[in-house]
């Protein structure tokens, strides 16, 4: 009897011990879930969640969070030829997030935003004027406008989350394979230029300083034509065809819809450019590759095609 009375007591000091310590757990649960840090942006010092699980992301930096482990809810990254839909490279990574707008206009769905219930909404200046409204709903972090300095842009996500180190060594890595492969179409082709373009309606958009330009330029350094035209700011110039023929690259990569396409085809000019002459013209559709090297993902994913289709 004295016994089973001890068994007994020491059963439920067990319970005890298991439903205190279980109370415990929650309750740290529940701290950390409540915990907060001071963050830095464009409209001042915002308390942001320490760990935050619903994230909105608006900017255009979507890719980055993912990079980084946090998987947006909802984004604004979409294909800028498919503005219903995430860019099919990344489809498989962003798929299941709600797409609440386009990151490069100045408004988005805030019905939409809403239903997703965010603990943290990032999104750009441009978006200045639903600031407010957003507010209303979650912490607001305004970044900076850095969409044509991908690494900036990708630098201050990373600060963000204090992720600098797991962003500097993904783009270590990143820098080191657009070398090995630089490399490797220098040595296949020898020392030629190589021009990016965007067809659009008869002229052609010249990547001089942005998108998928700079993969060839500086992460892979091949050389351009001397005679390129400048470029100050997010904007592309503008050349037309005969433009494009005083460049005089030793090898043209286009981007360009089906249209367009149709519109070389036809025109009487292009054949007469040299490189179209000597066969050294790469054609790339305008979904998904125009907007993907503005972004992480899509910049490593096209460092691979862009060696494959220049050493043919």
């Amino acid at each position: 009897m004295k016994k089973l009375k001890t068994l007994l007591i020491l059963g439920i000091a067990i319970t005890t011990l298991g439903f205190v310590t279980g109370c415990s757990s929650e309750s740290d649960n529940k701290k950390e879930e409540n915990e907060t840090r001071i963050v830095q942006t464009v409209k001042g010092e915002v308390e942001i969640p320490k760990d935050p699980k619903r994230i909105v992301d608006i900017s255009g930096s979507s890719e980055e969070l993912v990079i980084l482990g946090h998987t947006p809810v909802a984004t604004a990254n979409v294909d800028s030829y498919a503005t219903e839909e995430v860019p099919s490279y990344v489809s498989d990574k962003l798929g299941d997030a709600k797409v609440v707008g386009h990151s490069m206009m100045d408004t988005m769905d805030i019905e939409a935003i809403l239903s997703v219930e965010p603990d943290l909404i990032i999104m750009a200046p441009r978006q200045e004027k639903i600031y407010d409204q957003l507010k209303e709903i979650a912490p607001v972090v305004m970044l900076e406008d850095k969409s044509n300095d991908w690494e900036a842009k990708f630098k201050d996500v990373a600060k963000l989350f204090d992720q600098e180190q797991e962003a500097q060594k993904w783009l270590d890595n990143y820098y080191k394979k657009a070398k090995e492969l630089g490399d490797e179409v220098k040595a296949t082709n020898g020392e030629k230029t190589y021009l990016t373009v965007l067809a659009s309606s008869g002229q052609f958009m010249v990547f001089t300083e942005g998108g998928i330009g700079t993969i060839l330029k500086d992460d892979m350094g091949l050389p351009q034509p001397e005679n390129m035209p400048k470029q100050d700011s997010i904007t592309l110039p503008t050349v037309t065809m005969e433009g494009l023929s005083e460049i005089d690259a030793d090898h043209i990569i286009v981007i360009g819809t089906e249209a367009d396409k149709k519109d070389l085809e036809k025109s009487t000019v292009w054949p007469e450019i040299r490189a179209v002459k000597e066969g050294n013209v790469t054609i790339l559709d305008a979904s998904p590759y125009f907007s993907q090297a503005y972004n992480p993902i899509g910049r490593e994913l096209l460092l691979q095609l862009i060696k494959d289709e220049l050493t043919k």
